[in-house]
């Protein structure tokens, strides 16, 4: 398979953190890791909700959030840069009940 640049990320229906299932819409609370940057540290403790969940051509999966209290929310929501962030499934905490799915 060829790299290209121009293609977006795979998207993923929902991944399971803590037990709990997740998908675009769930709520989650930001915990950045130690090696995170400034502005994840400037993140950390916040609510967001999950806008999408995203496989790169890494294999890796990011967390596409976007803040609660962004007076700019809606412009996350359509993907809008400075208004969506992405992190590690294990930076974030699900703020929504355990999924009994099986």
């Amino acid at each position: 398979m060829n790299w290209n640049p121009q293609a977006e990320a795979a998207q993923v229906e929902s991944i399971t953190v803590f037990g709990v299932t997740l998908k675009p819409g769930h709520r989650v609370r930001i915990r950045p890791q130690k090696s995170a940057d400034i502005l994840d540290l400037a993140l950390k403790g916040k609510v967001a909700v999950v806008e999408a969940i995203e496989r790169d051509f890494d294999d890796q999966l990011h967390v596409a959030v976007v803040l609660e209290d962004d007076p700019g929310r809606d412009l996350g929501m359509l993907r809008q840069p400075g208004h969506r962030f992405f992190f590690s499934p294990t930076e974030i905490e699900p703020l929504c009940e355990v999924s009994h799915e099986g």
